[in-house]
């Protein structure tokens, strides 16, 4: 089973290209908090990133930096030049080169976009992600910078279908970031997403996503994936982050609440469905994991008009200038 194609299939990933941008020295561009991840690559030049923690990333040519948090951050070639907000982030992609900055050299050339995850039960995956990910040129890269250039060359010209192109030019490149940070996780890193690369765990995880309605213990899994109970127990909690029975709560929740927000099937049913008998035993659960019951769930999911991340309701613009 593709976990990760699972999840995705099931979040309704959706992304734009933003802006494309020509910057000459100096330049400075403040970025406001949004309830969506944001990216920027640098297709030329150097630059650097800061957020309001402290937190500063020197950018060369060929990175692609992703605030996965959408949180208010700075991209500059000087510091010291006055930050010129972009608050328009929200608009439909800006189609053609925008030319902002001095006219001394360097020279810089950089695309932004977003990337949404629109289903918050299953907003997981980016909540793994660390806060500000930076990813370097590499030679077996080729997928991602190929995905990256094309989204420039695109970016620079008006043409008939430009915007739907570009939104899944942008879907594509959110599955090569994630493949390619993955790739580079060590051993207890990032949580479920790093331990699908353990042959033990990561079976283990496929079996818990094929049936989450399964009564799995730890003597089940672990024989399944050929460990003993403590070892397999151990090597659980050290990889993924937690251990397996809370894992396996969570992974039912985030299912029922799936089935909630896509379907119409009755609660017993979707208890049923998610490994409980009965549906007062599954509602106490839910509610205790989500802060809402089941019935209720469903339809503040379908009153607002459809799923948003919880985390981000509230999300405010901010400005440095």
């Amino acid at each position: 089973m593709d976990i990760i194609a699972e999840v995705l299939d099931r979040v309704r990933l959706s992304g734009n290209l933003l802006f494309h941008f020509e910057l000459g020295h100096p330049w400075n561009l403040a970025l406001p908090a949004r309830p969506y991840a944001l990216f920027h690559y640098l297709s030329r030049g150097t630059a650097t990133l800061a957020l309001e923690n402290g937190l500063e990333l020197c950018m060369t040519e060929g990175d692609l930096v992703v605030v996965t948090r959408g949180e208010p951050h700075l991209i500059y070639s000087d510091s010291r030049t006055k930050p010129f907000p972009i608050m328009d982030l929200d608009r439909p992609t800006h189609l053609g080169v925008v030319h902002h900055g001095g006219s001394a050299q360097p020279l810089s050339t950089m695309i932004c976009g977003n990337f949404i995850l629109s289903w918050p039960s299953r907003g997981s995956v980016m909540e793994l992600l660390p806060p500000v990910l930076l990813l370097k040129p590499t030679l077996d890269g080729e997928w991602l910078e190929a995905i990256l250039r094309r989204m420039v060359r695109e970016s620079a010209l008006q043409r008939p279908g430009q915007r739907v192109a570009l939104a899944r030019m942008t879907e594509m490149l959110f599955v090569e970031v994630l493949r390619s940070w993955i790739k580079s996780l060590g051993p207890g890193e990032g949580g479920w997403l790093g331990a699908m690369a353990d042959p033990y765990i990561g079976r283990a995880l496929e079996l818990i996503h094929e049936r989450p309605d399964r009564p799995w213990t730890l003597r089940d899994l672990a024989h399944r994936v050929g460990l003993g109970r403590s070892v397999f127990s151990a090597r659980f909690t050290k990889l993924v982050g937690q251990s397996m029975q809370r894992y396996l709560i969570a992974r039912r929740m985030s299912e029922a609440a799936f089935l909630l927000e896509s379907s119409d099937e009755g609660i017993a049913r979707i208890a049923s469905r998610v490994g409980y008998e009965t549906a007062a035993a599954f509602s106490k659960l839910f509610h205790r994991h989500h802060g809402l019951s089941p019935g209720r769930y469903r339809a503040a999911r379908r009153t607002d008009g459809g799923p948003r991340p919880r985390e981000f309701l509230e999300a405010k613009v901010a400005d440095w200038s």
